[in-house]
């Protein structure tokens, strides 16, 4: 199938937008949920769907923050906060990320690290060039500045209805890596920690996908088939659940449905220990034949 680059520019403005709303709602004060469905609500008046749940994450933790129904967390004077968002239209995905220092402010050194290492690395990307080089250029990049890269987490390629596949975009100069090839898709995201940089799973999921289509003898309700099926196959949240179901008791028990029936995977939280502060930036990156276009920059 021939790829639409206007839907896939399409998409980008519409993530880049919505994350520079969401981005000025980052403020003490302001509950998490709040400026996630806000967020949402945003791609969906922009004409497109979110290919992710929006999820903000403070300090240690790295991504998948995603605030169940109802979430009293808020932001705090102090934090620092990464806001992660996505568009699809009509399948085609973008993927864009942003960091708010509530402590440091604008000249965050460990904003800079990160945002610095995005800028880097998308300055050498093109057809033909080793993601080893990519993942070199952040990692120098962030530890020139004195922090580490999240070595275990990586950026990503991203396909029609699909917010995941390769391929991996390192955050360190891994020799193993994989060569940019024209018509690619790629999803950047340096973290930069003042931690270990290394994080590992902690908390609970509220970011879940459909492991595959689901079958007649899955025995699904109508009504929960008709909900999933909503995804489009992407990831949704438990706060979709309830939007799509009526209410939290039918989506707590579709969910033990989905769970018991092994028809979902989940995404919990990713985090270094308390006490480390971690930053992200993020674009996504169309490969051409001749060079690269970033599909989630506003115009300055």
């Amino acid at each position: 199938m021939k790829l639409d680059l206007d839907k896939l520019r399409q998409s980008g403005r519409i993530s880049a937008k919505a994350l520079a709303h969401g981005r000025a709602l980052i403020v003490p004060g302001a509950r998490l949920e709040d400026i996630q469905r806000e967020v949402e609500r945003v791609i969906r008046d922009l004409g497109g769907a979110p290919a992710f749940p929006a999820q903000m994450s403070k300090n240690h933790i790295a991504a998948h923050y995603c605030s169940p129904p109802g979430d009293p967390t808020t932001v705090l004077p102090g934090d620092i906060v990464k806001l992660d968002c996505g568009t699809h239209v009509d399948g085609y995905v973008t993927d864009n990320a942003t960091t708010v220092d509530l402590r440091d402010g604008d000249n965050s050194l460990l904003c800079a690290a990160s945002r610095m290492a995005l800028e880097n690395a998308i300055a050498v990307m093109g057809p033909g060039v080793s993601l080893t080089e990519i993942g070199r250029q952040v990692e120098t990049t962030i530890e020139s500045l004195g922090f580490k890269p999240v070595r275990n987490l990586c950026g990503h390629g991203v396909a029609r209805y699909t917010i995941h596949c390769a391929p991996s975009v390192p955050n360190y100069a891994d020799p193993k890596a994989a060569k940019l090839r024209p018509n690619m898709t790629i999803a950047c995201e340096p973290f930069a920690s003042d931690g270990k940089g290394m994080i590992d799973v902690d908390g609970k999921a509220e970011v879940f996908m459909l492991t595959r289509d689901v079958r007649p003898k899955d025995n699904l309700s109508g009504e929960l088939k008709r909900a999933v099926e909503q995804s489009d196959g992407l990831p949704f949240a438990r706060r979709d659940l309830v939007r799509w179901l009526g209410n939290e008791a039918r989506a707590e028990e579709a969910l033990r449905t989905l769970l018991k029936k092994e028809l979902v995977e989940q995404y919990p939280p990713l985090c270094e220990r308390p006490g480390v502060r971690i930053a992200q930036f993020e674009h996504t990156i169309f490969i051409h034949e001749n060079g690269t276009e970033v599909m989630t920059r506003l115009p300055e």
